[in-house]
């Protein structure tokens, strides 16, 4: 899965991205963070303003300002921390996907993750049965839900008193929920809970076409879009859904594709997505798509080192591309045509200079001359 936030770019808590953070960007309970709204809960129902006078007549004994301690979720999920506590997977540490139960000890992992314990993670007593938690997992898609939103005020102009106070809505925002989601997503698949990355990030599609509808030539929008398309063909490819992988990365070359070639992330996504896609097509013994798709990234990577040639990751993309290429002109019988790419491909590495503190980029790059040398050794 490709590390690129798609939501990097939003507002979201400060600009923290959450595929690089445990912060979350929609992280303050919204029942317990606005003094302006009923006090309601919208994940637990529960009525929190009897607690707030409670622990305010509790504070002015001690001799401190309540309004000066940040509001704390009675999950523990605020801007400070990132604690799910029983709504989370122990195992893929991520919010639980099909809640499920281990007998006899009644320990709680997402379906995926206990499945392939024999004894339970947590207390070590041994499994005995798997049964499903709908009510755990119903609070759970509350959390989801409540937390997955940000609160606005009504402007003065609309603005409806309630008790002497301004009504605050919810309200849902693609790029605040996304960030969420997203989150959640690879934190399962790096765990391998890949139906709980794909559900998430179902979820996030879901909602970016959604907010296109009404905005089909926003670019933020398309962009994300294309990102977590490209992860939902991560997911399928990992299951072993071939088919539904290359429908993904195809979805997501199309939106990409509608980008400015400016942003060297996107160009480096857009190229990932073909290649994967024929990587698919190569495995399946389909040579003349895979070519194809290949032939696509590689453009895409001549085009961006044209624009940026002093950028050494560029380079280094478009001599993997050429060896893809080349790889696959071999294997389809155009000898001399493969010759020529790996050659090319060969020159573009060895022209590339790298200083010291890119030591990750010269080890990548002796690995591709590496195996160029040896295709040509191969002729």
């Amino acid at each position: 899965m490709s590390s690129l936030c798609p939501f990097a770019g939003a507002t979201t808590g400060g600009g923290v991205c959450p595929v690089k953070s445990d912060k979350s960007s929609a992280s303050v309970c919204p029942a317990k963070s606005d003094k302006s709204i009923t006090g309601v809960c919208p994940v637990t129902g529960k009525d929190h303003s009897g607690e707030n006078k409670e622990s305010e007549d509790s504070a002015e004994e001690k001799g401190t300002n309540p309004r000066m301690v940040p509001a704390k979720c009675p999950f523990g999920y605020d801007s400070n921390t990132f604690k799910l506590g029983p709504l989370s997977c122990i195992i893929c540490q991520a919010l639980l996907h099909e809640s499920s139960k281990c007998k006899p000890c009644a320990h709680k992992f997402c379906k995926a993750c206990i499945s392939r314990f024999k004894d339970c993670p947590l207390c070590g007593a041994d499994i005995e049965g798997i049964e499903p938690d709908a009510e755990l997992q119903a609070l759970v898609d509350r959390f989801i839900d409540g937390h997955a939103r940000i609160k606005r005020s009504h402007t003065a102009g609309d603005a409806e008193a309630v008790g002497g106070k301004n009504k605050v809505i919810y309200e849902d925002v693609s790029m605040e929920r996304g960030a969420f989601l997203v989150q959640q997503a690879m934190r399962a698949f790096r765990a391998q809970n890949i139906e709980s990355a794909k559900s998430r990030l179902t979820m996030c599609a879901d909602d970016i076409r959604e907010e296109l509808k009404s905005s089909e030539d926003n670019l933020d929008l398309c962009s994300q879009l294309g990102a977590v398309l490209g992860m939902l063909g991560d997911c399928c490819r990992t299951l072993g859904d071939a088919p539904s992988a290359i429908t993904y990365y195809e979805e997501s070359a199309e939106f990409l594709s509608k980008l400015p070639t400016k942003d060297l992330e996107l160009v480096h996504t857009l190229s990932v997505s073909l290649n994967k896609i024929g990587d698919l097509h190569y495995y399946d013994g389909d040579l003349q798509s895979a070519r194809n798709y290949y032939a696509r990234s590689l453009d895409v990577r001549r085009d961006a080192v044209k624009e940026h040639s002093a950028v050494a990751s560029q380079v280094i993309d478009l001599a993997t591309s050429l060896a893809k290429v080349a790889d696959v002109d071999r294997n389809l019988g155009n000898e001399s045509t493969a010759v020529e790419g790996f050659e090319e491909a060969i020159q573009c590495l060895e022209k590339l200079k790298l200083d010291s503190e890119q030591a990750n980029l010269e080890q990548r790059r002796l690995s591709v001359l590496d195996f160029l040398h040896n295709q040509l050794a191969d002729k």
